[in-house]
């Protein structure tokens, strides 16, 4: 008789742009008291991708301290974007000074609508996508949660949808799980819940709801224990995709004995 072996997350990988993963945590590299810090808090993740602002993370100039001493590029997925890009222009620009820098592909596109809000430019976003898929690039796209925006991406030609949960740097959480669950039962590219969480349960969320994946900075970062958060964060987001994959009870409208009534004495 053959035993189903339980799922656990380290038998669970994920695949983008014919890459592929087992963690399904990313992080980025802003906010951090130096590189240092940042380093231990990718290795306390578990994560496997970063994600790099090229216009404001040295990785360059010889003369400063790089982040590429600190996490390896030969160990850790470095994915360039466009934080701070508020056109089409200007991103498509860094990404091909990225491009020529590193020699990376493998990006991900924002393009910011204004400073207050953050929240993305989509007519700017799907503008800059079509550019950069013509350029042989592969975008990871940040969007709003917006099933209908998130199709036209993909059909533009973006390997990842990554609807916002709420404003960046929020700490929010996901203030729309309706719109997130219908853009990844629409997608047949990997969605990543990207911007707004601010804790682990958070992080657990995005995962249940079906998300490939969680891009974090902030929460992070700025938690008081950072490497200890990031801890926290990598456990969530296994935790969320184990109860994804386990499939959740039914909710009711009323309470269910959890022992049967049948044969009392």
């Amino acid at each position: 008789m053959n035993i189903a072996m339980p799922v656990t997350a380290n038998d669970d990988s994920w695949t983008v742009a014919g890459k592929t993963f087992r963690s399904r945590l990313i992080v980025g590299t802003g906010k951090y008291k130096d590189f240092a810090q940042n380093a231990a808090a990718v290795e306390a993740s578990g994560a496997e991708i970063v994600t790099v602002a090229v216009r404001r993370v040295n990785v360059s100039d010889r003369n400063a301290p790089m982040l590429t001493d600190f996490i390896d590029p030969k160990k850790i997925t470095y994915l360039p974007n466009t934080a701070g890009c508020f056109d089409a222009d200007s991103a498509v620009r860094t990404l091909r000074l990225a491009r020529e820098a590193g020699g990376w592909e493998l990006v991900k596109l924002e393009v910011l609508g204004e400073a207050r809000t953050l929240y993305p430019d989509m007519r700017e976003t799907l503008k800059a996508t079509e550019i950069l898929v013509k350029e042989g690039f592969k975008p990871m796209v940040y969007c709003v949660d917006d099933p209908i925006a998130a199709k036209q991406l993909e059909e533009a030609g973006a390997v990842a949808i990554m609807p916002l949960g709420a404003p960046i740097g929020s700490g929010l959480g996901i203030q729309n799980r309706v719109t997130i669950r219908l853009i990844v039962e629409g997608a047949k590219v990997p969605v990543l819940v990207d911007a707004g969480v601010g804790t682990a349960s958070d992080a657990g969320v995005a995962m249940e709801l079906g998300c490939d994946g969680v891009l974090m900075n902030t929460a992070i970062a700025e938690a008081k224990d950072p490497i200890l958060m990031a801890r926290a964060m990598k456990l969530a987001v296994e935790g969320g995709r184990l109860a994804y994959l386990a499939g959740r009870m039914g909710r009711r409208m009323y309470a269910d004995p959890s022992s049967p009534l049948a044969g009392l004495i």
